[in-house]
């Protein structure tokens, strides 16, 4: 069987990620991982934080902490939230660890033998007012494509275009705020990109007619414009160093690689960590998973478009041009933007919802259901409190939670705390074991493909074959003439619980647990996917199984939340 190697983007580590980060890569790739897993496959979900480059330094700055300190605090601040959204990466590793720095620095090396890095004289700006060299992201001011005033010096944040500080107009430096700068000469390490353009183009060409059309346009857009010779170093104080047997007078000056150099590498580190954090008497072959790996593994990349061309051009440039087998993407799953209220998200200017306040005010499935159900693959999406709240109430609250409360407390109230008999199944339950067949099918096709909208829209019509089940057949009214047609009504309906409890498992983990914990009964516990035969007999629980009620799996959410979230988040364009 396939292994599957899965990986998100890096969130950097310059404080807690909004929604738009987890809905734009590490949620569907958790979706994905749990969905595979449940499946059988061997599953490695390796995420990172991004350490290095200018957001470290300048965050760091102003908490006023070393950057090593603040990246570490960082890290477990970040890890604790996704641990609270239910993120089950095998491995959440640092770029900043022993094992990314080694194995960039043998990339680095591998391209300087091979003839893709060389040294040249380049003219920097350099800021009097703070006396150093300043890297991209130490300098903002206007993007000479779109206007926006706030672009850095590497990417602008407004139309995405990848920028050198000297495109920048009106520059002025991020540390001082000074617009006393010039331009000097120095010398930095370049990737020779234009070199290997056609072997990028020939790996676009054959992996790319399976991407999704906005991760293909992105790369094929890039190819066609050619590929520049970048500079893959910067003077700064932290970052991975460039190794002093090859450049000693760049390390003798300090310089250290570029953030988008070592970035995506820090997948293949973190890895390794994953792998070197093995306990006493196991084995995890890390190199199994990047080397040699191409028949063996699937790849699968996951991130929102602006991260696109650095691991559809960028990142495979830098593979190819080792020379060496290192496993390379085989699908990119790229998303559009989630914008609040029409405004972007931004970590940089604190506007929108930021994870660990969404948890705050929520439990994680609130969350995830609602992201996954809106996901923003098509076009970018806009979050609204009033969307927010419709979604919960009506899918979460009123379909899932409110069935399980009825069939649950129904049942005991009539037949006491075990799964009631009944009579034989008849011809509606056989027409529901049909429905519930055909759209577990739907399902399964709509994750194989990593359509997450279209996934969870045939999960929310699981629910409501349940819904639909229970009003054809009244057990209610049946209560009163056939108390053995009710029992049977109900013991089916608790079999669509247990089935939801397995089949929600990748989107709302958390509820799949507690719908799992309901029966007394060992099958019931297990996350084990179902075939579309076990869900057509509806019968793994069974007759005399104890079952308990749980509390309210979703509360409503009243007008009173809403205008309490809105005064709190605000409730229009950013």
């Amino acid at each position: 069987m396939t292994r599957h190697l899965i990986t998100s983007a890096l969130p950097y580590i310059n404080g807690i990620k909004h929604l738009g980060n987890m809905v734009g890569s590490m949620l569907p790739a958790d979706v994905y991982a749990r969905y595979l897993r449940q499946r059988g496959h061997d599953v490695l979900y390796i995420c990172a934080t991004d350490e290095h480059g200018t957001p470290a330094e300048l965050a760091a700055k102003a908490a006023g902490l070393p950057v090593a300190e603040f990246c570490a605090q960082q890290h477990a601040a970040q890890k604790a939230v996704y641990d609270g959204f239910g993120l089950e990466f095998d491995y959440f590793g640092r770029t900043s660890s022993r094992q990314n720095i080694e194995i960039t620095q043998h990339f680095a090396r591998r391209l300087k033998e091979n003839g893709f890095i060389e040294e040249r004289t380049t003219r920097q700006v350099y800021s009097l007012a703070d006396g150093r060299f300043l890297p991209d992201r130490y300098i903002v001011g206007t993007c000479p494509y779109c206007g926006y005033e706030a672009a850095r010096g590497d990417q602008c944040e407004n139309c995405t275009r990848v920028l050198d500080p000297t495109d920048l107009l009106e520059a002025r430096s991020a540390v001082s705020g000074s617009t006393e700068l010039e331009v000097r000469e120095t010398k930095h390490l370049f990737l020779l990109q234009s070199k290997l353009e056609g072997e990028v183009a020939a790996f676009v060409e054959a992996h790319g007619k399976e991407w999704p059309t906005l991760a293909s346009s992105i790369a094929r857009k890039w190819l066609t414009e050619g590929l520049l010779d970048r500079s893959i170093t910067r003077d700064l104080e932290w970052g991975v160093p460039v190794p002093a047997d090859v450049w000693p007078d760049l390390a003798a000056e300090g310089k250290v690689f570029y953030v988008w150099f070592d970035a995506p590498i820090g997948y293949i580190g973190a890895t390794k960590e994953w792998a070197d954090a093995a306990g006493e008497g196991e084995t995890r072959d890390w190199r199994s998973w990047w080397f040699e790996a191409d028949e063996s593994v699937r790849y699968t990349e996951f991130m929102a478009k602006d991260n696109v061309p650095f691991h559809t051009v960028m990142f495979p440039a830098t593979q190819l041009g080792t020379r060496e087998p290192w496993k390379k993407v085989d699908y990119v799953k790229a998303f559009n933007w989630l914008t609040y209220y029409g405004g972007k998200f931004s970590t940089s200017q604190n506007r929108g919802i930021f994870a660990d306040a969404a948890l705050e005010l929520l439990p994680a499935d609130y969350w995830r259901y609602f992201l996954m159900a809106g996901a923003p693959e098509s076009d970018d999406a806009s979050f609204s409190w009033e969307l927010f709240s419709s979604v919960v109430n009506k899918d979460l609250a009123d379909t899932l939670g409110n069935f399980v409360n009825r069939v649950l407390s129904f049942s005991r109230k009539r037949f006491g705390d075990q799964v009631p008999a009944g009579h034989a199944a008849g011809e509606a339950e056989r027409r529901l074991g049909d429905e519930v067949a055909r759209l577990l099918a739907e399902y399964e096709e709509h994750l194989e493909a990593l359509q997450f909208r279209k996934a969870a829209f045939a999960l929310r019509a699981l629910w409501s074959a349940g819904n639909a089940y229970l009003e054809e057949k009244a057990p209610w009214l049946e209560i009163k003439s056939d108390p053995e047609a009710a029992a049977l009504t109900l013991r089916t309906a608790m079999n669509l619980i247990h089935l939801y409890g397995v089949l929600s498992e990748p989107i709302i983990p958390f509820t799949s647990r507690a719908l799992r914990a309901v029966f007394d009964a060992p099958e019931a516990a297990a996350a084990a996917w179902v075939s579309g035969e076990e869900a057509r007999a509806l019968g793994a629980i069974r007759a005399g199984t104890a079952f308990t009620v749980p509390p309210v799996l979703f509360a409503k959410i009243t007008e009173e939340d809403l205008e309490s979230f809105k005064e709190r988040f605000g409730g229009q364009e950013g």
